[in-house]
């Protein structure tokens, strides 16, 4: 037995059928097809993974602004509450104190204020019922300015009426303290209130 039937026979001739043959421009126009295709492709690709980075971007920092924004009304918070029985011993005791210490030198500071370029003109000082001493002596001998200073029973501690010629002022210690923490209470209220209503 021979193996020629398994070898390929060269000797006989097969037609050969023709391979459709395509233009050049054909190939040349597939192959553009082809690369705008996958340009388009790859560009899509890129804005939709950079349009996934922005939004990722986005919440997380959207996140830390508001955990930020958390920590400040919370840190804030802590601070009025820290502040607000200072506030209280600070209307209440502290400038009532300093207020009573002071005021003489704070209705001569008047005084001095009101009579420039009045001299010639009569002073008066009414003060209250046990406070006329101290203003006298820390008016002192100036013999440059004729003040009267007398006592009234109707004024309270840290009251004074000022008369240089025909201006007049009223001093009042206790309203001014009254003033400042009716301040610092509504400043204390609005604040709570915005903390709650945001």
């Amino acid at each position: 037995m021979t193996i020629a039937h398994l070898l390929e026979d060269f000797g006989i001739r097969t037609p050969v059928e023709p391979v459709s043959s395509f233009s050049e421009e054909i190939v040349e126009e597939a192959k553009l097809v082809s690369f705008e295709k996958g340009y388009t492709a790859g560009w899509d690709d890129a804005i939709e993974a950079k349009d996934k980075e922005t939004t990722h971007v986005s919440a997380t920092l959207a996140t830390s602004l508001e955990d930020l924004s958390f920590t400040y009304h919370e840190a804030q918070s802590q601070l009025m509450e820290s502040l607000d029985p200072m506030f209280k011993v600070l209307t209440s005791v502290i400038l009532p104190d300093t207020m009573a210490a002071t005021f003489g030198h704070h209705v001569i500071d008047h005084l001095n204020e009101m009579a420039k370029g009045q001299i010639n003109e009569p002073m008066e000082i009414v003060a209250a019922a046990g406070e006329g001493n101290a203003i006298r002596a820390l008016l002192g001998e100036d013999p440059t300015f004729n003040v009267r200073v007398r006592e009234d029973a109707n004024l309270s501690a840290g009251q004074a009426q000022l008369r240089v010629g025909k201006s007049e002022r009223e001093l009042n210690s206790e309203a001014l303290i009254e003033s400042i923490r009716d301040s610092i209470d509504a400043f204390s209220y609005q604040f709570k209130e915005d903390s709650h209503y945001g």
